[in-house]
């Protein structure tokens, strides 16, 4: 199929991108990547009669480390992390998730703000942010405001971006070398959507965790991160016991969403499988 007549306008600085997003409202669209925009014109799902291309305006593409930060810039694509971005843990942390998303030559184009301004609940991006607390900054012609990715997500393609918004900028917490990570994502096939994944952070002195971040991805509207099984894992010497009662607390937890592609029930099983396999790699 082919998309619904539209217009095209491509500005050339965020100034220009934000007096667009204020004329055309929600008869607007961004364009970034569009790995996910433009399928979704092509079947007519989406019909936006404007479409703002913002790749013309290179200051928008960046990624740089920032105080305890590392800031991602609303252009910057998926292949930028097949490398560590940053040194200490975040940095492999990244480039094997991204491994994770759909092909290369989708990963070659598609943006990281992109993914989580378009909030599928199955973007392993939207669970890094969601585990790790990312702060995101948007902007509109009336100024420009930050909220945790804890209040961004609101559900299924939703999210605190209104209409006349831009996702401009995200920003993870660097880890420092005490922390390590473990992330397991299933899917059918490589490239498919997840069915489930889990995101594992690990704060380690002296053998025992100090703080944990634990999020799972793929099973409901939106990821989720497991505050009291965070709690439950602190202060506790890494096991094969101990996370496998964390796992099965997860399963316990969350009620899975269900669809053509799996069962409720099959979902909770694998919540169980991703969550104990990411802390078990953290561990490791």
């Amino acid at each position: 199929m082919k998309p619904a007549s539209f217009d095209y306008i491509r500005p050339g600085s965020r100034a220009e991108i934000l007096a667009a997003l204020a004329a055309h409202g929600d008869d607007g669209k961004i364009l970034a990547g569009g790995q996910s925009l433009v399928a979704a014109m092509n079947f007519r799902l989406a019909r936006p009669e404007v479409l703002i291309d913002i790749n013309g305006t290179k200051d928008l593409d960046y990624l740089q480390p920032s105080g305890d930060s590392l800031a991602i810039g609303a252009l910057t694509r998926h292949a930028a992390f097949h490398k560590p971005v940053v040194d200490g843990p975040l940095g492999p942390l990244l480039a094997k998730v991204v491994r994770n998303i759909a092909h290369y030559p989708i990963r070659q184009r598609g943006t990281f703000t992109g993914s989580l301004a378009h909030a599928d609940p199955a973007s392993e991006w939207c669970l890094v942010a969601t585990t790790l607390d990312a702060e995101m900054l948007i902007v509109n012609a009336e100024g420009e405001r930050r909220c945790r990715a804890g209040d961004f997500f609101k559900g299924t393609f939703t999210t605190a971006v209104g209409a006349q918004d831009l996702l401009a900028e995200v920003r993870l917490p660097l880890l420092d070398d005490g922390w390590r990570s473990g992330f397991y994502e299933f899917s059918r096939r490589a490239g498919d959507f997840a069915l489930a994944m889990s995101l594992a952070a690990l704060k380690l002195e002296n053998g025992r965790i100090t703080e944990a971040r634990l999020g799972v991805g793929g099973v409901a509207d939106r990821a989720i991160r497991l505050h009291a099984l965070e709690n439950e894992l602190a202060g506790k010497a890494p096991s094969r016991e101990l996370f496998e009662d964390v796992a099965a607390s997860a399963k316990a937890a969350i009620k899975p969403s269900e669809d053509i592609h799996a069962s409720a029930d099959y979902r909770r099983d694998l919540i169980r499988t991703v969550v104990l396999r990411a802390l078990t790699e953290a561990a490791a």
